[in-house]
This record gives C-alpha cells, structure tokens and sequence, in this order.
C-alpha cells in the first residue's frame, strides 16, 4: 500500500508537475490479480483497483490490513464502493455473490468480513474500481446497477458540458455512513466537467477517469481558484483532490469519470462555487 500525506495549499503554490503528480495522481491500478491501494490521509479514503486474470483476488491481498489499519479485516471500520470499469466479473462478500457488468455498482457496508473479486472471462477482466472511507456505523451491502442509477442531466453542448450525472452511492439512493459516489458520461463533443468551478471545504474528492482512447487525456484543473494548476490524467487513472482545490476537467475528447467524496456531510449541493471569470 501507498501512502499519501495531506498537503498545505501554500506549499502547493510551488509544486512543479513532477511534485503534482506524485501527490495526487494515481497510476497502474489495475494489475493482474493484484489489489493495488492508495492511503491517502486526506478524510482516510484509500483508492483502490483490482483486474483479476487467472485467480479470484481477496481485498485484503497487499495490504497489511493490521499494520495499516490497526483491525483484524479491511472493512471492521470501513465502508467501501466499486465499480467495474472492464469486462463482466463477480464480487463475492461474505456469503453473497454479486454479479458485475460494465459501470455496475456495489455499496458494501462497514463489517464485511470477507470480499472476493473474480473475472467471468480472462481475455477480457474485470477491473474494480473502489474508494474506501471510515465508517462508524453499519448500513446495508447494496447492488446498483448502471441502468438504476438516478440521473440527472447536466449543461448543454453550447458550453462543451452537457452531460449525465449517474448518482449512486448518495443520499437519494441508498443510506451511507459516509461515502458518496456516482458517475458522469459526457456526451459526443462536450469535454469539460464540473463547471463551474468549485470547492467544498467540508469535504474531498476523488476522480477517475474512463473511456478514454490511448490517444485522449484529460487535464483535470487543481488548486485554489486564483491559483490553478493542471494534470494530464490518461485512461483509466485517478487523481486526489483535497477540500481546498477545485476538481474539474477538460478533455481531448468526451469520456466518463467517477467520482467519490467523503468528510462531514453528504449534501451533493453544498457548494462554494467559483464564477468562471473569477479563475486564475
């Protein structure tokens, strides 16, 4: 497991794009048969990613759950969400399977003992995409599927946003300890996200990016609103975005990203909205 420490919004300032990108950005998550984690001691979410090939993957693989966690099992005091970003696959918790298409989703609650990842064919494998945060409470496991996910359209194609917001893991669909989680599909020819600008103290994020080709990026936009910075994110990488940095992006070409936030509420709308002319 890797870890990452918060970092100061002034110090900030001064990163180069090398600093940027070993701080926040998340490469090569899906590894076969490994469970590949990210600490980040922003909030205490960790971002993971697995690709069963050959085997069925247990969560806990590589990460020395006592040494990192202190608990006997990954989830005694977490909750975590997946998606599955590959081909078809299976996710076994406990005593239940739960079968998993493209863009499914499932919601497992703190207390979850035992969590399995397993791949329907080789040729093409699953790859889980999961963001864990602390939990306090139990709530209950929970599969939501892409075409049950509550939607909510988005911009237009005038200003190159127009998109649908999938909300999953959110107060509206299930209950949480914590966590919230949803996906957004933009449509052909529409390329920037989460516009306008904004920050929410009260909470952090994590996007990653999908559906992607080999020859599109993203420059997802960090910082401060009078101090901005980019990162160029590829297919299927991730990036960290503590509550004081805006969390949008603009891409070579449409794609999907998912997001997952964690910290004192679960208010989708509880906003500080930067107006775009505002930016620096």
């Amino acid at each position: 497991m890797e870890i990452r420490y918060s970092v100061n919004p002034e110090d900030f300032k001064g990163y180069h794009t090398e600093e940027m990108r070993k701080e926040f950005l998340i490469e090569n998550l899906y590894l076969p048969d490994k469970v590949v984690s990210v600490y980040s001691h922003v909030d205490r979410m960790v971002t993971l990613g697995c690709m069963p090939v050959n085997d069925t993957v247990s969560i806990d693989k590589g990460l020395d759950v006592w040494k990192n966690f202190g608990t006997s099992y990954f989830l005694e005091r977490r909750e975590i969400g997946i998606f599955n970003i590959g081909g078809a696959g299976s996710i076994f918790v406990d005593d239940m399977e739960y079968p998993m298409g493209f863009e499914d989703c499932l919601y497992i609650a703190k207390g979850a003992k035992k969590v399995l990842f397993k791949s329907d064919h080789t040729e093409n494998p699953a790859k889980f995409y999961m963001v864990s945060a602390p939990a306090h409470k139990i709530c209950r496991t929970t599969f939501i599927s892409i075409k049950d996910a509550n939607k909510r359209r988005l911009g237009a194609a005038e200003t190159a946003n127009a998109r649908t917001l999938n909300q999953f893991i959110h107060p509206d669909v299930l209950e949480t300890c914590q966590l919230s989680m949803g996906l957004t599909r933009l449509d052909p020819g529409s390329v920037w996200n989460t516009m306008p600008a904004h920050t929410h103290e009260r909470r952090m994020e994590i996007y990653t990016y999908f559906n992607l080709s080999e020859t599109n990026v993203v420059f997802h936009m960090m910082g401060e609103g009078q101090q901005t910075r980019h990162i160029v994110i590829q297919n299927e990488q991730a990036v960290i975005s503590p509550s004081w940095s805006i969390h949008s992006g603009c891409g070579t070409s449409n794609y999907t990203f998912i997001w997952a936030m964690g910290g004192e509420n679960q208010a989708f709308d509880d906003m500080d909205s930067i107006p775009t002319e505002n930016l620096r």
